[in-house]
């Protein structure tokens, strides 16, 4: 008794039911297999803080898709799994919990403070990791790693200490991006650059000495007036040689400032005078070090005016900034206010307006990590998709400064840094210090500040593998292979992981770096909380199944292209599974119709031999044919990481040529006891299905793996081979025989829709040929062609005679197609129908040869080209002689 399907396609049943199966079976799980080749992903670290987004979702799925694929052919695949600490915005959530517990993060004290994160990493932190598992994300979770175990922490104490000892780690008072709500330094890659409506405050500083003669500057941050310790000026800017050296009184202050020259001032730019703040501008900053000024800081952490702000000490910086403009009014020092659009930069995760400060932090050198990681990429080692990207990540190593990787939380991974409180001596040791080892002090304490979360992801295509322990899994599995990831962390992160891998291991972290785009609503905006348009993929799922939101997520995707989300599609990708699930229940309730356990071998032992003792027809040929090309096509898309063309190919065959058409043919075959070609068509439906469920189950494992094992006696889709290309079933003969066969029923049907006959209404049907092959091909598919052409008989005959005059005909290329039934036909119709056609051929006939006589394109088009325009031309020229003979016959 062959095993049934349920009637109802339920994802909300299967769904949970097989990933269990999975999970129990370790079908997800890799260990080192020196017969194998690995095949590596490392999944991008989603955040303890984190709810699955679309973005999650995109960015899984396409994971997954390849996952599955690679583990299909035999590769011994490892999805590395884990999470990430996100050190600002889990200590953030922390805070804010203890602030409804009435304690403050300070009174708590730091280890009492780690040991609440941990307890809310415990209790929230898996939540994420559950959502990506009902995704059907095949990741081996035995493996699941942390950014903050026992392993990761100490792969970065080892990278900080041997930077360190190369020079490429150091301390120093250098201007940072600094977040005065987080209270943090930050990255240059965390600052977005926004534009903002913001003023040009134009100031007079007075020249000292020279009554009545002022320097005219232009700024948008007035506030920052008070850190001035010179002003600049282009040494090739005439209107200023003469105040070089002399010395400027600084406004609203007790100082003097001198005027210097530096080539930074564009002399074309506002009024070619600028305001040099050393400890609040990075170009600033440079100047300052180059003329070796002072670097004053006026501003406290939390963004307020510090005690040398005199009379605007306390206030924040726009208060200080109102304040300070209207004094400067008073003293008739404001000469004008301007309105200007320019870029400001705000902190990616709480959207401040970012302060730069000079404060003492670690940095990374980066100049010379920076050659390798472009070299790589440059030389073609390192692939980014789209190749498009190979500008952005040149742009940025191009233009790239020192990494300040210290941040002022608590929460990650502490800095290994030691200070001697007696004699000021620096240690950094991967050990714990306790005694100065310059001194012999044991006043030594530990450096305050963590590390940047980035700096601990960088490692993480190695650090996950045991790195840096020499181990069989990094020995086995690293380097890994791709690496899918949002085109919008190439700076945080993947550029990161190219010069930390090449410094840490000498070798590459991937080979490719596939890159996606931003799932959009439905409108192409961005989704976002402030605009209330996220769409959550648990919702989607809950409602289609998640085989359904893959589906859909990968349908029409292109590397690096941001897509819409229109529940719609969503619909759509659920009926297709529905489809595949109604063929696949049709094909078990007719499998036992005969006996097709011999085939298998037959075909193993010889193809040709085994079609004619089976009676394999034309219409078996042709789909197997067409599913040998598809499999040949989608595993070259995949290989090319053209996830979305690949799966618009299975979508269209699966849909239209099994469901819509071969399904259609061979009905007549399954109905007709006396057939003796029952179970070649079986053993076809089954071939193909299954074929196509293997092509299929990367993008759709849930459906695909509940329709395999009913189907088949295999264990799991999962683990069963990938299917291969095989010479033996290509027919290309057959393809174009039913390719025509097709062609004359999609006219007979368009013929029909146009007159609003019903489908239920049967007609002779009349093949009419010159040629013998056509009418050989026609002869042979009688049964299915009178069917999907609604014929209670068909005729096929080298002219017209028996036909009557009133017949309605489709003409397709070497044949035409009669169809007696004038009492269901209005003739003038037929005629303005037939009308209509020769006009459109003998346009295309009129375009064809235009071409075709043009020098221009016959000597510069390819060869092909211009030989498909005269294939073209001469199919038109024959067509519409057909047309006109059809019209004449029925003037007649």
């Amino acid at each position: 008794m062959a095993k049934e399907l349920e009637k109802n396609y339920n994802p909300a049943e299967i769904e949970p039911r097989l990933y269990e199966k999975w999970v129990a079976n370790k079908y997800f799980h890799a260990e080192v297999d020196r017969s194998k080749k690995p095949f590596t992903i490392v999944m991008p670290p989603p955040n303890i803080t984190g709810q699955l987004h679309m973005g999650h979702a995109l960015d899984n799925t396409m994971q997954d898709i390849l996952i599955r694929f690679k583990r299909m052919q035999g590769y011994n695949a490892l999805w590395q799994p884990g999470t990430d600490h996100a050190a600002i915005a889990t200590e953030v959530k922390v805070i804010e919990a203890l602030k409804k517990e009435g304690i403050d993060k300070e009174d708590l004290g730091r280890e009492k403070f780690l040991e609440r994160v941990w307890d809310w990493r415990r209790e929230y932190g898996g939540k994420i990791v559950n959502q990506l598992k009902k995704m059907g994300s095949s990741a081996d979770w035995d493996r699941e790693r942390f950014t903050m175990d026992e392993g990761n922490n100490k792969a970065v104490t080892e990278v900080f200490c041997k930077l360190y000892e190369k020079g490429y780690m150091y301390r120093g008072s250098r201007i940072v991006n600094w977040c005065p709500v987080c209270q943090t330094s930050i990255s240059d890659a965390e600052v977005v650059h926004e534009e903002q409506d913001g003023f040009f405050w134009h100031i007079n500083y007075p020249v000292v000495g020279e009554e009545g003669r002022f320097v005219e500057i232009a700024t948008t941050r007035p506030e920052t007036l008070l850190g001035d310790t010179a002003v600049a000026v282009n040494p090739e800017d005439e209107r200023y040689k003469d105040i070089v050296g002399k010395m400027l009184k600084l406004p609203l202050t007790d100082r003097e400032i001198p005027v210097i020259a530096d080539e930074y001032v564009d002399k074309d730019f506002g009024t070619g005078c600028v305001k040099i703040t050393p400890a609040h501008d990075p170009n600033d900053f440079e100047v300052g070090k180059r003329h070796n000024l002072e670097e004053i800081n006026i501003m406290n952490d939390d963004a307020t005016i510090n005690k040398l702000g005199g009379k605007y000490a306390g206030m924040d910086r726009y208060e200080a900034r109102k304040a300070m403009v209207a004094d400067l009014d008073a003293l008739g020092l404001l000469v004008k206010v301007v309105p200007h659009k320019h870029m400001v930069g705000t902190h990616d995760r709480c959207k401040t307006t970012v302060e730069p400060l000079v404060k003492p932090q670690w940095f990374v050198k980066m100049s010379e990590m920076a050659k390798p990681a472009k070299e790589a990429v440059v030389s073609g080692k390192l692939k980014l998709i789209p190749e498009r990207m190979d500008k952005t990540y040149y742009n940025w190593l191009d233009n790239i400064r020192d990494w300040c990787v210290s941040r002022q939380l608590w929460w990650g991974h502490r800095i290994p840094a030691y200070y001697c409180q007696d004699c000021g001596e620096t240690i950094v040791s991967k050990e714990t210090v306790c005694t100065c080892p310059k001194c012999g002090s044991n006043n030594v304490k530990q450096d305050e500040d963590t590390l940047d979360t980035w700096f601990s992801s960088a490692l993480w295509p190695f650090s996950t593998l045991g790195w840096p322990d020499k181990t069989e899994d990094l020995d086995y599995f690293f380097p890994t292979d791709v690496l899918v990831t949002g085109y919008d962390i190439i700076f945080f992160w993947v550029i990161r992981m190219v010069f930390s891998s090449i410094e840490q291991t000498g070798k590459l972290p991937f080979h490719t770096v596939l890159f996606h785009g931003l799932v959009r609503d439905d409108q192409g905006r961005k989704m976002s909380k402030s605009l209330g348009n996220g769409i959550d993929p648990l919702e989607v799922i809950d409602k289609y199944g998640a085989d359904a939101l893959r589906f859909t997520l990968i349908t029409g995707n292109a590397p690096g292209n941001d897509m819409r989300f229109y529940w719609e599609r969503v619909e759509a990708s659920r009926n297709f599974a529905n489809k595949i699930w109604n063929a696949s229940r049709f094909i078990m309730m007719n499998i036992e119709k005969a006996d097709i356990t011999g085939i298998d071998a037959a075909m193993t032992a010889d193809v040709d031999a085994a079609m004619k003792q089976y009676g394999f027809t034309l219409a078996d040929k042709w789909i197997l044919s067409k599913m040998n090309d598809l499999v040949q096509e989608v595993t070259d898309n995949m290989e090319k990481f053209e996830l979305g063309i690949a799966v618009s190919k299975l979508y269209d065959f699966l849909w239209e040529e099994f469901c819509d058409w071969y399904i259609e043919m061979v009905k007549p075959r399954l109905w007709d006891d006396a057939d003796e070609t029952k179970a070649a068509a079986l053993w076809t439906l089954k071939t193909v299905l299954t074929t196509g469920l293997k092509l299929l189950h990367p993008y759709m494992p849930f459906v695909t793996e509940e329709i395999f094992c009913t189907l088949t006696d295999e264990e799991s889709i999962m683990i069963s081979k990938w299917p291969e290309y095989d010479k033996a079933f290509d027919f290309k003969a057959d393809e174009a025989a039913v390719d025509k066969i097709k062609e004359a029923v999609r006219g007979i049907r368009n013929v029909r829709t146009e007159m609003n006959v019903a489908p239920s209404r049967k007609a002779s049907v009349y093949v009419v040929s010159p040629k013998e092959d056509i009418r050989a091909i026609f002869t042979a598919s009688k049964n299915f062609f009178a069917m999907l052409g609604y014929a209670n008989e068909v005729h096929v005959q080298a002219d017209k005679s028996g036909i009557a005059d009133d017949a309605v005909s489709v003409v397709i290329h070497d044949a035409a197609i009669y169809i007696p039934f004038a009492e269901l036909v209005d003739i003038e119709k037929e005629i303005e129908r037939l009308t209509k056609e020769q006009t459109k051929l003998e346009a295309e006939i009129k375009r064809a040869s235009g071409m075709l006589a043009n020098p221009k394109f016959v000597d510069k088009a390819p060869a092909a080209k211009v030989e498909e325009e005269r294939a073209k031309l001469q199919k038109y020229t024959e067509t519409l002689e057909q047309v006109k003979e059809r019209l004449a016959n029925i003037a007649k």
